[in-house]
């Protein structure tokens, strides 16, 4: 059978569009080229191996480009050019994960009604290849859990601080030093990279779309050396966790936040800028999938896969969402929580159901116990804001 051949739009040429250029020139297929790139400014990028144009009709105009590539870090612009795409019937490979997060439904609904892919992997979990693996092997009602660390940024901090003894700051600024956190790293550091991710995958492994702003999200911004400290003494790791499951046969349950991980759980050895994914199901209990999660070349090496998924016609089916067997979010779930705070007034920002452990000092105070995760959302702004930190504390 004669390869389908791809002549690619581009839209972006940062970290990751250059790293997919650099991927394509040391794998050198045959059958895929990029006719244009299409940027902001055009005067950053005089030197680009391709090229270059600042208007978008230049690329949708050219009859001899049949795939766009959308790789900027605007979601509203994103959602823009992959709409245009995908109503001109031009399958569209994305990893604007902010804009899928607040636009899929509508995408779906899209793609339905042109025929036409969009494809998106790279969006979740850099190099790993977790919406295709949900999609096709995970693609029954089996599915319990999927869970683990899914912004790289954040991990490689926390890895810097539990294994070096770093404070946050210097770590901080050893990921931003190395590109794998932004000048302003909010976007990875207090959870919304992570937020974002996991809506996508909930689609995908459980069929259920839950608005961004609906789910409970908490960073590691706020973390000072007390929560270290306090990580160390129970034998514990902080990781920043997106979490998806099952509560009984018909509800979910979704949450983004810090969590103290045991040593017996698989991501509590995930270091660096690496990601790490556990899905539990009924009867083959818990698979783990690995891989970096942060940099231009991992993440290119992601676009890659969907491109090349696109010279054999690939599209996913969504069939969770279309199974008609879906879970209901629900929030009302109770689960324990460390809660570190400083003020009285902040001590009382939440109602738990029960303590099980307490500490009070002049500088330190923290409350273990358990809480519905109602009761964390209704307070989640009021949270962020405040001088606290906020960890999930599982039993094992």
């Amino acid at each position: 059978m004669k390869r389908k051949q791809l002549v690619i739009g581009l839209f972006g040429f940062g970290n990751v569009g250059q790293g997919l250029c650099d991927v394509l020139r040391r794998v050198n297929p045959d059958n895929v080229r990029i006719a244009r790139a299409c940027v902001r400014n055009t005067k950053k990028h005089r030197d680009a191996p391709v090229p270059i144009t600042d208007k978008a009709d230049d690329i949708f105009n050219d009859p001899e480009i049949n795939l766009i590539v959308e790789l900027i870090d605007d979601a509203d612009a994103a959602y823009v050019i992959v709409e245009r795409a995908l109503r001109q019937g031009i399958p569209v490979v994305s990893g604007n994960k902010k804009m899928l997060a607040y636009h899929i439904m509508d995408l779906i609904e899209l793609q339905r009604l042109t025929g036409t892919a969009l494809l998106y992997d790279a969006s979740a979990c850099g190099s790993i290849p977790v919406i295709r693996n949900l999609e096709e092997y995970y693609d029954n009602d089996l599915l319990i859990s999927v869970k683990g660390i899914l912004n790289g940024s954040s991990n490689f901090i926390l890895s810097k601080i539990f294994n070096e003894g770093m404070d946050y700051s210097e770590a901080l600024s050893i990921a931003q030093r190395l590109g794998f956190a932004e000048s302003n790293p909010t976007l990875d550091v207090d959870g919304w990279d992570s937020l974002f991710k996991l809506v996508i995958i909930t689609i995908h492994a459980f069929g259920v779309y839950v608005r961004p702003e609906e789910i409970f999200t908490f960073g590691i911004g706020r973390m000072t050396a007390d929560d270290i400290r306090f990580a160390n003494e129970k034998r514990r790791r902080i990781k920043l966790v997106g979490c998806a499951e099952k509560l009984g046969d018909d509800k979910l349950a979704l949450t983004v936040m810090p969590q103290l991980i045991s040593k017996q759980k698989y991501i509590y050895s995930v270091e660096d800028e690496f990601n790490g994914i556990v899905i539990k199901g009924m009867f083959y209990y818990k698979q783990f999938m690995f891989g970096r999660g942060a940099g231009g070349h991992p993440t290119g090496s992601s676009v890659l896969s969907d491109i090349t998924a696109q010279t054999y016609d690939y599209r996913y089916e969504y069939k969770k969402l279309n199974s008609g067997h879906t879970p209901t979010y629900t929030t009302d779930f109770i689960f324990r929580i460390y809660y570190r705070y400083t003020t009285e007034g902040e001590r009382h920002l939440l109602t738990f159901e029960n303590i099980n452990e307490s500490y009070k000092s002049a500088t330190y105070n923290y409350i273990v116990g358990d809480i519905c995760l109602s009761e964390l959302i209704r307070n989640a702004d009021t949270l962020r804001r405040a001088e606290v930190f906020v960890a999930a504390y599982p039993a094992d």
